[in-house]
């Protein structure tokens, strides 16, 4: 019988013999040590050492008699696990398997060059890590382990955690024959993340399952503190597709987390959790490098297991090499069907009481129950919200009560988050207040439906849920895009069969994301100290105020770019009015009041006045980091409100001087068609923009002298007037002729049928909808584009 085997010489054939755990570890180290995947050396007992250990100390029939003992109700959970875990530890290794750990062990510590290496010790049930089943945090692990004598207790002790109560509840739920699982315990070469970092990764985005990323979580020292969410980890968000493009670096996000502790090593083996410091707080723990290191890993790991993975890495202080200490299959995403979207609409708002990370996208009406310990659990009410500081393991029986779960701490890989997601419930991470801001027994709306931050408001908000099939859709002959307003958004709708994005706002990243008016961050001298420092806050670990803005504009512009590419990703510079502008933090000493901001300082007026011509250029240095740095040269730029085509060579020649030349590095320009003039002087604005997106909203209100937002004269209203569809059908062919293409991203297309098919047979090339229209607009084109054929231009440019 082998007692042991050195992980170099296990791979995923041998999950009977030593667990999932150890076998996945094995086989990277066999398979991917070529790809630069480094894994910690080490090697593992077997499920028939585990066997052996039974029947030398004669305890199956103990065992089995307590199980059914608490089979038949006679023993509570706690008093049986208590039981269980004594009679084991009650037995000793038989000669032969101590014996043999022993030489394993001494063989490691020559490799690393020293008498007695340190060593993390983990347990690997045979059952555990298959794809149907999530098992992290069942059983025990323990670090920083040196000395044979430790090494021999540590076994003993995990074959002892065979037997938590979180261990046997979790067989029963998935009827796993207790006397069928055996426990294999790995032994590694210690990591000092103690001294670095450590942390998980996906390699899919872990609320929408798009799979074209990779998600990295990271925080100073040993990674226990992400799983039991007491800490808001650093985020990454990584491209995949570009990770091998040359001169690119496609990390599309970089959240900076709190990490206001850190777990490090304590005397006896044990652990502790010690405040970090300020500099600690403000740094991320991985440079660039690293991250792109970890993302290739991912991907090299998710190619040879031929499916979406969940991963543990760790950096080692003293060397500061990175290693995969494990990987197994990522359980809920990749079981999700792709036939069918589940949406959430929130009616209303109001003031939140808290917010933070959104798991998943629903939305769940309860009271809230606030829980302290663990140990509070029996009086759970079901139904309720759960709102608590963290959750770990032994939280799980009352999580599967709840409805929902809000916690103070933690990240999108927390525990907390990874079992709502399984669950199917709403959740909502890293608030920092939710024990405070919320009452016990308050009724509370807990919404995830409103992009990747979720709130907690007080009261009963009523909300929508709508069901949309995607399967066996045909697809129109007319390009169809979206309109999208978030990162979040673009990340949700990734399954729609569309090419591309018609319409990404910049006012939405710019009001909702970064909040403050570039002008204040360039010319912070112009504000009073109170808003000074909200943005000194809100900017806090960049050197420069202005880094704020370009870093965060260009993630967001990247992530949206990032879920349709290669596909054209069209993004409007920004076009707030006066009035908008001036809401944003330190937007009013900048912004001008106007008698009627509509037809105000807005759109492309703004982009070369010296009055906003440094903002703009904030803006611009975002757009070519995301075309540029971040390798998004999808990213086609539009210009709003553009009345003259002398007002047009001012902005193209503006944008130039910041390094966005139209025609140089593949970059497209298209110019909003809102404004009559921009139909009268078609062919002029032609000889200047690549494309034309009408505006429907603006070009009805400019051509027939109504004020859109005018209930009075809202009977007036209509895209669908004659002088408002001659005008559209003069551009299309007026741009056609200059070899120009024509797209439109007004709202009329999503809301009026024939009008979407006014426009394809008008020989419009693209239509830009709203993501919760496109498979009505797309049954209805194609139905009609079957039986107009003869009247349908063919493919204009």
């Amino acid at each position: 019988m082998d007692w042991v085997l050195n992980l170099r010489d296990v791979g995923l054939k041998d999950i009977p013999r030593v667990g999932g755990k150890n076998a996945s570890l094995g086989e990277m180290i066999r398979a991917l040590g070529g790809a630069g995947v480094r894994v910690p050396p080490g090697f593992a007992t077997t499920a028939d050492a585990y066997g052996a250990f039974l029947d030398h100390n004669q305890l199956r029939s103990p065992l089995t008699s307590l199980l059914k003992e608490y089979a038949a109700g006679q023993r509570s959970l706690a008093m049986t696990g208590r039981a269980l875990r004594q009679t084991m530890l009650k037995g000793d290794l038989p000669s032969e398997g101590a014996e043999a750990v022993c030489l394993a062990y001494q063989q490691l510590s020559r490799e690393a060059g020293q008498r007695n290496v340190d060593v993390a010790v983990r347990s690997s049930a045979t059952a555990e890590d298959l794809p149907e089943a999530s098992f992290a945090g069942q059983h025990e692990s323990y670090l920083h382990v040196r000395g044979e004598a430790a090494v021999l207790e540590a076994v003993r002790r995990c074959y002892a955690s065979l037997f938590t109560d979180r261990a046997i509840r979790y067989r029963e739920e998935k009827k796993f024959d207790h006397s069928h699982v055996a426990l294999s315990v790995g032994i590694q070469r210690m990591v000092r993340s103690d001294r670095a970092g450590a942390g998980v990764m996906f390699s899919l985005h872990t609320d929408t399952g798009f799979p074209r990323v990779v998600v990295i979580n990271a925080v100073w020292g040993l990674g226990e503190n992400i799983v039991q969410g007491r800490v808001t980890p650093d985020e990454h968000i990584v491209f995949k597709p570009l990770l091998d493009t040359p001169d690119v670096c496609p990390i599309l996000s970089s959240r900076r987390g709190d990490k206001n502790i850190k777990m490090v090593y304590a005397r006896g083996g044990t652990t502790k959790n010690v405040r970090t410091t300020e500099t600690e707080q403000r740094r991320f723990v991985l440079s660039d490098t690293e991250i792109l290191s970890l993302a290739q890993w991912a991907v090299s790991i998710e190619k040879h297991y031929g499916k979406p993975m969940d991963m543990e890495w760790a950096k080692d202080g003293p060397r500061g090499d990175l290693f995969l200490v494990q990987a197994r299959p990522e359980t809920f995403q990749s079981r999700k069907s792709s036939g069918v979207l589940r949406t959430y609409h929130l009616e209303g708002g109001g003031k939140a009481l808290v917010e933070g990370l959104a798991v998943g996208d629903a939305v769940a009406v309860a009271r809230a129950q606030i829980l302290k310990r663990p140990e509070d659990i029996a009086r759970f009410k079901a139904g309720n919200i759960l709102v608590t500081s963290n959750t770990d393991p032994d939280w799980a029986p009352v999580m599967k009560k709840a409805v929902g779960i809000v916690t103070d701490h933690g990240g999108r890989t927390s525990h907390a988050a990874i079992v709502s997601r399984e669950m199917g419930i709403p959740a909502l991470v890293g608030t920092g207040r939710a024990t405070i801001a919320i009452k016990d027994g308050q009724e509370i709306t807990l919404s995830c439906a409103e992009g990747e931050r979720g709130r907690v408001y007080p009261g009963a908000k009523k909300f929508l849920v709508t069901d949309t099939s995607l399967e066996n859709l045909p697809l129109p002959k007319t390009r169809l895009l979206l309109n999208i307003a978030s990162p979040a958004a673009a990340f949700q709708w990734w399954r729609l069969p569309v090419q591309g994005i018609g319409l990404a706002r910049l006012e939405f990243l710019i009001n909702d994301v970064i909040r403050v008016h570039p002008m204040a961050l360039v010319h912070p001298e112009r504000l009073d100290l109170k808003t000074r420092r909200k943005i000194k806050r809100l900017t806090k670990g960049y050197k420069r105020p202005t880094d704020y803005f370009v870093d965060q504009l260009a993630s967001g512009i990247a992530q949206i770019a990032a879920s349709q590419y290669p596909h054209p990703v069209i993004v409007r510079l920004s076009d707030f009015k006066t009035n908008e502008y001036a809401h944003l933090l330190g937007g009013k000493p900048f912004e001008p009041k106007e008698e009627n901001p509509m037809l105000g300082w807005r759109g492309a007026s703004r982009y070369y006045h010296p009055n906003y011509r440094e903002g703009f250029a904030l803006e611009c240095q975002a757009l070519k980091k995301a075309r540029e740095v971040m390798g998004l040269t999808n990213v086609v730029i539009m210009v709003p409100f553009c009345r003259t085509v002398e007002e047009a060579d001012k902005v193209l020649a503006e944008m130039a001087t910041h390094g966005l030349k139209r025609g140089e590095a593949g970059l497209e320009v298209y110019v909003m068609c809102e404004i009559p003039s921009n139909v009268i002087l078609a062919e002029d604005f032609a000889d200047r923009f690549d494309g034309f997106s009408i505006g429907s909203n603006d070009l009805t209100q400019l051509t027939l002298g109504v004020d859109r937002d005018s209930g009075t004269l809202a009977s007036l209203f209509s895209e669908r007037n004659p002088a408002v569809t001659r005008l559209i059908e003069d551009v299309i062919r007026r741009a056609h002729a200059k070899g120009r293409q024509v797209g439109i991203c007004g709202q009329a297309p999503s809301d009026h049928p024939d009008f979407a098919e006014f426009l394809v047979k008008a020989g419009i090339d693209s239509i830009s909808l709203n993501p919760d229209s496109v498979v009505g607009v797309i049954k209805r084109l194609t139905d009609f584009e079957g039986k107009n054929k003869q009247e349908i231009p063919h493919e204009s440019v």
